[in-house]
């Protein structure tokens, strides 16, 4: 439709199974090598190039150099927030008594999406945020109300920098294993880096799963409660 941005080549780009599979390995946050992106997708690194060239002019990627390596990421969180929608599409179309094996039920429970906490234990923030009137959302717009901004002060969380930031402080975002919302931006972030440093949860190296140790899932729990 004339006027309507074109959607039919960022698809064509996503829809590679090759670049597909670049793309989700690049959901868990981190920067990665050429080399490294062919490995996940199982092609060579001349081929890799040419696809990583070709997301990257898609404004799906971006690069920096460092020495001699080129590291790719994805180009924002509203890639990664298009990237967990069409999981959730994928996932929607299959059975619901559907489970794969132990990795798939740990990702389904805490997992790292892109940079913030997906999974059951963030779409429990999410809920305990909005249930305790922590955040606020009207016509699904999120915004953070003064009793939140008490609290996430007193959580350790620098809310004065995330608001001198560029990025939006707190969005939505699809869950695609449960097909429910979990919270993005970069108070989404905040949230899980806090995290890490009580210790109360780690990302498991080479996936995108995070552990939380048993006290730290006590704690979570106890510092996130749902009012009904």
């Amino acid at each position: 439709m004339r006027g309507s941005p074109n959607i039919a080549r960022t698809g064509a780009l996503i829809g590679d199974i090759a670049r597909a599979s670049m793309l989700t390995a690049l959901m868990n946050g981190k920067a990665l090598t050429v080399t490294e992106l062919a490995r996940e997708a199982g092609i060579t690194v001349q081929t890799a190039s040419s696809h990583l060239s070709k997301l990257q002019q898609g404004g799906l990627l971006k690069m920096r150099k460092q020495g001699r390596h080129k590291y790719f990421a994805l180009a924002n969180e509203e890639v990664a927030a298009v990237l967990e929608s069409l999981m959730g599409l994928v996932e929607g179309s299959k059975p619901l008594v559907s489970r794969t094996g132990p990795a798939d039920i740990a990702l389904r429970h805490a997992r790292v999406c892109y940079n913030h906490l997906a999974g059951n234990m963030g779409i429990h923030l999410y809920d305990s945020l909005l249930s305790n009137g922590y955040i606020a959302n009207k016509s699904g717009q999120l915004n953070l109300t003064p009793d939140g901004e008490q609290f996430f002060n007193s959580f350790g969380i620098d809310l004065s920098g995330l608001k001198a930031g560029r990025s939006v402080l707190c969005r939505e975002c699809l869950d695609w294993s449960e097909r429910r919302s979990h919270l993005a931006g970069s108070l989404g972030r905040s949230l899980l880096s806090r995290f890490e440093q009580l210790k109360w949860a780690r990302r498991v190296e080479g996936t995108r799963v995070i552990k939380f140790s048993r006290s730290g899932a006590a704690h979570f729990e106890k510092t996130f409660l749902i009012n009904a």
